[in-house]
């Protein structure tokens, strides 16, 4: 298993990991907001036959530095083409993103189809208006960086709990992970700024979502969109408006599972996403 590496994108440190064969398909992996690319660690093993996998921090989130400009979809999408290129993967590619991922991985292709194979949407964001208490406290101005100015374990825990229906997968080793991404110098305003820009106490906004949606459609690619019924950040009824917003991609729905069904239905999943990228050869 290859560990975790630092390479430089556009003068900026980004976190990644790279495994599977060089020469196989590429596939990118994007992990949700305040993740990181250990959300995708079951999965390494899973998909690395006859691909190429490429994780990463996204821009600011992690144990990558940000873009210098403000926190944003299209900002997350420009430093996922730019690792792309520190990589030296011109191929079009393959992604898989979850929950903010999703978002950034529609947001890649509508700014650069041409670079984009295919899309695996897993319990994505764009879909409604409707998302965790949690994340909605924290776009409320003035709120979301006191909130998160000192997490602790306990806080760390609630929020590891909410992404699985098993509780059991909230490991101790999970939940000191997130504790330290959430102690990472900057993490708290950057957090609090990405919420701000995506939805307000309300939920998230529609503004975005619209012109996200309006973008990808323009450019149809194979896509694969799965959820968790179970999902306590983004309801899985967000799926029918993904069904409705992509009319021929195919889905699927993960019975007795959260927001992470990379994780908790690892194999299930790893054996849905090899088969979809199959099809394409």
């Amino acid at each position: 298993m290859a560990a975790p590496e630092f390479v430089d994108v556009a003068g900026r440190r980004t976190r990644v990991r790279i495994e599977g064969d060089p020469a196989g398909r590429p596939v990118v992996l994007l992990h949700g907001i305040g993740r990181s690319l250990e959300d995708w660690d079951p999965q390494f093993e899973l998909l690395r036959a006859g691909n190429r996998l490429i994780a990463l921090d996204l821009p600011g989130f992690g144990y990558s530095q940000r873009r210098p400009e403000p926190s944003t979809l299209p900002s997350f999408a420009a430093g996922v083409l730019e690792t792309l290129d520190a990589l030296g993967e011109s191929r079009p590619v393959h992604l898989i993103g979850n929950s903010l991922g999703g978002a950034v991985s529609l947001g890649v292709l509508g700014a650069a189809p041409d670079r984009v194979a295919s899309v695996v949407l897993v319990n994505s964001g764009g879909f409604g208006r409707e998302v965790t208490y949690l994340l909605r406290m924290l776009a409320v101005p003035g709120v979301g960086k006191q909130l998160l100015r000192r997490p602790t374990r306990a806080s760390a825990r609630l929020i590891e709990r909410a992404l699985y229906r098993d509780r059991s997968y909230a490991t101790p080793e999970r939940i000191e992970h997130a504790l330290k991404l959430g102690r990472q110098p900057e993490a708290a305003a950057f957090m609090a700024e990405t919420a701000l820009g995506l939805g307000t106490i309300r939920g998230v906004d529609q503004g975005w979502r619209r012109d996200l949606l309006v973008a990808a459609r323009k450019h149809p690619k194979p896509m694969l969109i799965v959820w968790g019924d179970r999902d306590k950040i983004l309801p899985h009824r967000h799926l029918e408006t993904a069904r409705r917003a992509f009319p021929d991609a195919k889905t699927h729905l993960f019975p007795d599972t959260g927001h992470m069904p990379q994780i908790e239905r690892a194999p299930e999943f790893a054996a849905l996403v090899q088969e979809f990228l199959a099809s394409q050869a």
